[in-house]
């Protein structure tokens, strides 16, 4: 599908152009499971539901970045995608492609509330109590769909970028925006008046009883006698391990379905419809990998253009990277595709792969270099759909790296981050094809568990094969390499 000029009926847009109608309860169709689309907040919009339970309080994982590699087009097909996901950089030493960072998101996420009452002065702790009334003021603002309400707490200088992160944030059917600030405020030496104070969030889109996201922002107000302490700027995410979120820096187009939800920018709307169709069916297959049940409440997913590609999450990804899944807390991970490395008929099995990534990764990532090979397998033969071994588009650079270049351990398949693009569709080919052999053995729920115990309960393979399998690990490693030696050699 091509991009458009005009906007499809119901399709949200922000930055200049004129939104479509928002339904009186702001929140889209009664049934919030309906397929819609939604077009982004107004002033004039109703309120929409509270969040039902409080973010704080809710441990959730620092965000992780997973990034999905895009292989080189082999003649008999248009593309092809692998996927490398980070590891975690406490654990692994440097050369792993991505980072994904363990550890707790603070305040929004469960800090304590003691370890932030306790700090700073007693004026200081007054001046944060009075711009956390100013953020709740906004929060609910933003709730209701009160755009002049959400700009009111801001001096007029902020209020443009603010205008854009209310509509895009808006259009993704906020239900929980619940702002704790961290520490106490700090003046700002190089601008008199000024304080710098840090800002955690916890957020829902679409469904208000999730378990929150978290994002930690830097806030900067200005601050004149005993005045309402007023916003001068909120700064972007960049601090954090995923970087900034799209709806911090981009206007946003939005299509809002049962199980998915797609965002991209106003230029590429025109894509929405069929994006949220391919959406909608890949949540179908990446449900049957939820390994820790329930699946996701709904998969957020981001279709980037060029410049948004270099900027959303911190951008700074490999050439060939067409996708990736990132960590943004509460059981989340957003999906954001390459616009300009992927084809039509490519979309598919990207996020097939991707959604089940989605579904079946814990919060905090998986620390072990030596899984690889189990968490790009599982995503791989979820984007393959069941179709045959003898028609996965990846044989023949498993093949190719069966015959040369690999020692045999799949352990040791992951590829560096500098890897050719055969190296890196050799590994998934070869990740793909030891899941399916242990799928073929003993089905798809006992693998499942074998990925629970060695991906979530961080457990040896050894000792998750005893107990999943029956069976010691080495003879299993051994009988998967030979099965796809004859498969792929």
């Amino acid at each position: 599908m091509t991009d458009g000029d005009e906007r499809p009926a119901g399709v949200a847009a922000s930055g200049d152009e004129q939104p479509a109608t928002v339904p009186r309860d702001g929140n889209g169709p009664a049934d919030p499971s309906a397929t819609s689309t939604e077009a982004l907040g107004q002033e004039e919009a109703a309120s929409e539901p509270g969040p039902r339970s409080d973010p704080a309080g809710h441990p959730v994982t620092a965000p992780g970045v997973h990034p999905f590699v895009a292989g080189a087009e082999p003649p008999r097909r248009r593309w092809r995608l692998w996927a490398v996901l980070g590891l975690v950089l406490v654990l692994v030493a440097c050369g792993v492609p991505g980072v994904l960072l363990l550890g707790l998101v603070r305040d929004a996420a469960g800090r304590p509330a003691a370890d932030r009452e306790d700090r700073g002065t007693a004026a200081e702790r007054q001046l944060r109590a009075r711009m956390a009334a100013q953020l709740d003021r906004q929060a609910a603002a933003l709730l209701g769909g009160d755009r002049a309400g959400f700009l009111a707490v801001a001096e007029p200088a902020a209020r443009p970028a603010l205008t854009r992160r209310y509509a895009a944030l808006r259009a993704l059917r906020v239900t929980a925006w619940r702002p704790v600030a961290d520490g106490v405020p700090a003046a700002d030496d190089r601008r008199p008046g000024e304080w710098r104070l840090t800002v955690t969030v916890g957020y829902c889109f679409v469904v208000p009883g999730c378990t929150p996201s978290s994002v930690e922002l830097g806030t900067r107000w200005r601050v004149a006698g005993d005045s309402e302490p007023r916003l001068t700027a909120v700064e972007e995410s960049r601090a954090t391990p995923a970087g900034a979120r799209p709806w911090e820096v981009s206007d946003l187009a939005v299509a809002v379905g049962k199980r998915a939800v797609v965002a991209t920018t106003p230029a590429l709307r025109g894509r929405l419809p069929g994006l949220l169709a391919q959406a909608e069916a890949a949540a179908t297959v990446a449900d049957l990998y939820a390994v820790s049940a329930p699946p996701p409440d709904r998969y957020l997913v981001y279709y980037a253009g060029r410049a948004e590609w270099q900027r959303w999450y911190g951008g700074g990804r490999p050439k060939w990277t067409a996708g990736y899944a990132v960590g943004v807390g509460g059981g989340h991970h957003d999906v954001v595709l390459n616009a300009q490395s992927l084809t039509a008929s490519g979309v598919d099995d990207l996020l097939r792969h991707e959604l089940t990534h989605a579904a079946s990764l814990p919060d905090g990532g998986y620390a072990d270099r030596s899984s690889w090979w189990l968490v790009e397998g599982l995503a791989e033969y979820a984007g393959a759909d069941g179709q045959p071994v003898d028609r996965y588009e990846g044989l023949a650079e498993a093949r190719k790296l069966v015959r040369g270049g690999w020692n045999g351990r799949l352990d040791a398949l992951a590829p560096a981050d500098d890897a050719s693009d055969d190296r890196v569709g050799g590994a998934y080919g070869i990740g793909y094809l030891a899941v399916h052999h242990l799928v073929d053995r003993f089905g798809e729920q006992r693998v499942l568990d074998f990925f629970r115990a060695v991906v979530h309960e961080r457990r040896s393979v050894a000792e998750a094969a005893d107990e999943v399998f029956g069976e010691p690990w080495s003879g299993l490693h051994d009988d998967c390499v030979a099965y796809l030696r004859a498969v792929a050699g």
